[in-house]
């Protein structure tokens, strides 16, 4: 699943991107809708595919997170229990536990196969915003309102780390490949990358602009960050040299934490969800939109890449409710 990108280091080198673009128009996406799913009362905050993409996994405003069959598009169980809206969800590496954050300021840790919490972890002093699995699934790392970025202990059930480290609400928190390192990002418009075992800072990235940062994620090889910003633009960040070296325009983003992700099953590229109620897909190299998806009816709040095949689930806020399952059978 390693993205090669020799020439996003150096985005002056025609050559290569022209080779990609040229070897990409044969393969461009077709992304076609094939199940609407209904069941969510509130906006959709979050979608997951499990590690193995047989299940997506939604969380909403509702407080509620729904358990879909990614292939049937039928609903198999919902999850309840917290006080308060979710704002994410985070499945484990070997898709026995769903880690959920709330506004209710606690992370509960679902069982699939107890259909149970197992877990509730307390110490946020304010809404919790985002959670990821580092990829032994030993730790958490969760960030919210309170500024901090946290690191937990699962099996302890206790908070290992607190970074004081954003001055405004953290909006993404995820661990790289091998779990060494944890990227965060905040409304402070940083993007900050952390040594995973002793909590220092190793670099901050930062536009002049300096646009609310809504998330950030690393490539699947670890050698850049993916930061979305509400300035309407995706960056692709190296953070060895602090240099962003691709960016991704034409959709809308300068209200919400929309975020993106990357999808590797067919071509490279880069999807997010938009203001304007689309989800847009470019090339990952050229920059290029390759397509456009429409039929939700109001802001596209969350979208998921499947692992291994060619599936975009994507979700939508208060006028819509829906989640759309876009499969590519070209």
């Amino acid at each position: 699943m390693d993205i090669e990108m020799a020439d996003a280091t150096l985005p002056a080198s025609e050559n290569a991107e022209t080779s990609t673009a040229a070897a990409t128009v044969s393969s461009n996406p077709s992304y076609k809708l094939r199940y609407i799913l209904s069941g969510h009362n509130m906006s959709v905050s979050s979608l997951k595919f499990s590690p193995d993409g047989a299940f997506l996994a939604s969380s909403g405003s509702d407080k509620a997170i729904k358990l879909w069959d990614t292939y049937t598009g039928s609903i198999i169980h919902t999850f309840e229990g917290h006080m308060q809206g979710i704002s994410d969800i985070a499945w484990s590496g070997d898709g026995e536990y769903i880690a959920s954050a709330s506004d209710d300021k606690t992370i509960i840790i679902w069982s699939l196969e107890e259909r149970a919490s197992v877990k509730t972890l307390i110490g946020h002093t304010n809404f919790v915003f985002c959670v990821n699995y580092n990829p032994n699934s030993n730790l958490l790392v969760s960030g919210g309102y309170d500024e901090t970025v946290r690191v937990w202990d699962i099996a302890r059930g206790k908070s290992l780390k607190v970074l004081p480290a954003h001055s405004d609400p953290v909006t993404a928190v995820s661990f790289n490949h091998d779990g060494t390192l944890i990227v965060s990002c905040a409304m402070d418009g940083l993007i900050r990358i952390w040594d995973a075992d002793s909590g220092q800072c190793l670099k901050t990235l930062v536009d002049d602009d300096n646009p609310i940062c809504s998330y950030a994620r690393f490539s699947p090889n670890s050698r850049f960050v993916l930061a979305s910003t509400q300035d309407s633009t995706i960056r692709l960040w190296n953070y060895q040299t602090s240099r962003c070296v691709k960016t991704y325009t034409g959709h809308i983003n300068r209200t919400y934490c929309i975020p993106s992700c990357f999808t590797t099953n067919k071509g490279k590229y880069i999807v997010s969800g938009s203001e304007d109620a689309k989800v847009y897909i470019w090339d990952l190299q050229t920059r290029k939109i390759l397509q456009v998806l429409e039929g939700h009816r109001d802001v596209v709040l969350a979208v998921a890449t499947h692992p291994t095949q060619c599936i975009i689930a994507s979700a939508s806020m208060e006028k819509d409710l829906t989640i759309r399952l876009w499969f590519d059978e070209s």
